[in-house]
C-alpha cells in the first residue's frame, strides 16, 4: 500500500464557536463540512480544512499563522473590512519572500495571512 495524504486540517482552538463560524463562513466563504459538537470543521478549499475547537481555557497562538493564498489580495482586504473586521496589516508587497500580503486576526486572535506569490507556485 502506498503511503499518501488526502487532505490537510489545520485545528485552531477558539473561546465562541458561533462567533468564529460567522467570521470563517461569512467572511471568509469557508463552508462547514462536519459539526462535531465542540469542533467544527470548514472546507477552505479543494482538500485543506480548518478545524474550530471549543476551549474554555486559556490558550494562545502566538508564533503561530495561519495562511491563505489568493490572486487577490487586495479584493480580500476590501469584502474583511466591509464585514466590519479590521486589517491588522494592508496589503503590501514584502520583497523578503517576494509575496503580496494582508494579515487579520479572527475573533480569537489567531493572526491569519492572506498571501499571493509573485512568483510562480507549484
Amino acid at each position: 500500500m502506498e503511503l499518501s495524504y488526502t487532505s490537510q486540517i489545520t485545528f485552531l482552538p477558539c473561546r465562541d464557536l458561533l462567533r468564529s463560524e460567522q467570521f470563517y463562513t461569512e467572511v471568509l466563504g469557508y463552508t462547514l463540512v462536519l459539526d462535531q459538537g465542540k469542533c467544527r470543521i470548514y472546507r477552505c478549499v479543494d482538500s485543506a480544512f480548518l478545524g474550530l475547537c471549543l476551549r474554555e481555557d486559556d490558550f494562545s497562538s502566538q508564533g503561530c499563522i495561519f495562511t491563505v493564498v489568493t490572486e487577490n489580495v487586495d479584493g480580500w482586504a476590501d469584502k474583511i473590512k466591509q464585514a466590519g473586521w479590521p486589517i491588522e496589516v494592508e496589503p503590501r508587497d514584502n520583497e523578503t519572500y517576494n509575496i503580496r500580503q494582508c494579515f487579520v486576526r479572527d475573533p480569537d486572535g489567531h493572526l491569519i495571512e492572506i498571501q499571493r506569490f509573485l512568483h510562480p507556485f507549484p
